[in-house]
């Protein structure tokens, strides 16, 4: 751990930047929430895409709404993956800025985009034979049947989505977070309505459930795009960085650095989305309507989790400016004030989520055994929030570090070590405890990254303020 950072920091110490100036904790925490709120909005923006397919799949058909959790899962394990290989360019970019280097950035913008149209095509190929993956459960041929026609469409506007997700990383990292919002939500307000319309057909045609779904989808996902487009090309404020003024052909020493620190993020992405969607692959077995109510409960979860993720970005721009300016110090308490900001606002939604389940779970479904399985699951959810805040904090500032291989491993061992296969037991062995065992499981997992990344964050803090002695 140590050693990654060192290395790092023997790099870094070879570029003079100015100081960055020096707010208290209090001022801090405000910083980061300025630019926090734009992303949550955004996250919760995108997020309203899948809540918007499971209530309205939700009163269509169970089938459907089991459909589009098991596709849904693979499509987000996807996209998280490649995803967290392109954030790189955050830490890249956050680093060059506090370092004074804006020449640098428009470079190693552009061969984040050639990571993404690389990446592309393997990750198409997954959703259009997604064989091997549905192969790991057991499914009806019906759900089966909806979930190969449901990521075949999401395939073609993939390329599309993994090249926004660069200019998503870009713009956050250069504290730009209010473009991402408006996108998000034009995107959204666009979506409800042309899935509702062809969920049930409304346009005219036979009603197409979860096709329907994806065709909205994809649509949504050109519209998104060419806004990012527009805001590169047009924006007043990265004008100075001459990000198009000439084309920067693929560099490998450019791109070494990215994929060093791009691949363990992205398996790390990778591992945490996985293990909570690839249970709803696990428990195929037991029936459409435990599905549809893992699949209710996981939508909460991820839309809970927007908001530690909304601080973590924030933060993670912060910290790799302090640590691109050689500013440890400041550094220091931008992690600790998103540390902070994160957890008290996870606490008080957790015990929001628990006071209002039973009318969130009826706005979702009015199938009483799928509401049934929903609420007995809840209360996991609302339990672990503090923990999740946590760890995506730390997980997130060693990433502004550029340390990212030693969190790989945590959650790895964590979500699927303790998370799946912990739940795996819990679910089939002698305890039995269906789709809750997952759940307990995970609350586990979330225990213990907590406590493993946080103290590697501590240790890797620690270390810069001696190597600063």
């Amino acid at each position: 751990m140590v050693g990654e950072h060192t290395r790092y920091t023997a790099r870094s110490m070879s570029t003079p930047s100015a100081p960055l100036s020096s707010p208290g904790l209090g001022r801090e925490i405000r910083l980061i929430a300025g630019q926090a709120w734009p992303i949550l909005v955004a996250q919760l923006a995108s997020m309203g895409l899948m809540l918007i397919d499971t209530a309205l799949l939700g009163h269509f058909g169970a089938e459907d709404l089991a459909a589009v959790a098991i596709g849904g899962g693979i499509y987000i394990a996807v996209i998280m993956g490649c995803a967290g290989i392109l954030q790189a360019v955050a830490p890249v970019v956050a680093h060059l800025q506090g370092a004074g280097r804006p020449a640098a950035i428009a470079p190693a913008l552009q061969q984040a985009f050639w990571v993404a149209l690389a990446l592309a095509l393997p990750a198409c190929l997954l959703l259009l034979f997604p064989g091997p993956i549905l192969a790991l459960t057991t499914m009806t041929p019906v759900v089966e049947a909806k979930t190969r026609a449901y990521l075949g469409l999401l395939a073609w506007g993939l390329p599309l989505v993994l090249l926004y997700r660069t200019f998503y990383a870009f713009v956050n990292a250069l504290g730009h977070s209010r473009p991402l919002m408006l996108i998000s939500l034009v995107t959204t307000s666009l979506h409800l309505p042309l899935s509702w319309a062809l969920i049930y057909g409304h346009l005219g045609g036979e009603p197409l459930g979860v096709v329907g779904t994806g065709l909205s989808t994809v649509a949504i996902v050109v519209v998104g795009f060419l806004g990012g487009v527009l805001y590169l090309v047009n924006s007043r404020a990265l004008r100075p960085l001459g990000l198009f003024s000439r084309l920067h052909p693929p560099r490998w020493a450019l791109l070494r650095e990215q994929l060093h620190l791009g691949l363990p993020m992205g398996f790390s992405n990778l591992v945490e989305i996985s293990a909570f969607t690839l249970i709803a692959l696990f428990i195929a077995r037991q029936g459409a309507e435990v599905v549809a109510g893992h699949r209710i409960v996981a939508s909460l979860a991820a839309l809970l989790y927007m908001l530690p993720l909304a601080v973590a970005i924030a933060t993670l721009a912060r910290v790799g400016r302090g640590a691109g300016a050689r500013d440890w110090a400041a550094a220091r308490r931008a992690a600790g004030a998103g540390m902070v900001l994160a957890a008290v606002l996870s606490l008080v939604l957790g015990g929001l989520l628990w006071l209002t389940a039973e009318p969130l779970v009826a706005a979702y479904t009015r199938d009483a055994r799928v509401a049934a399985v929903a609420l007995g699951l809840i209360g996991y959810l609302a339990a672990y929030q503090l923990f999740d805040a946590i760890q995506t904090l730390a997980g997130f500032s060693l990433r502004g570090c550029k340390v990212t291989f030693l969190p790989m491993l945590i959650h790895t061992v964590s979500f699927w070590g303790v998370g799946l296969g912990g739940g795996w037991w819990l679910a089939y062995g002698p305890p039995a405890m269906g789709v809750a065992g997952y759940w307990a499981a995970s609350t586990a997992s979330l225990v213990l990254a907590a406590v493993l990344l946080g103290g590697l964050l501590w240790r890797v803090l620690a270390a810069t303020r001696l190597e600063k002695q």
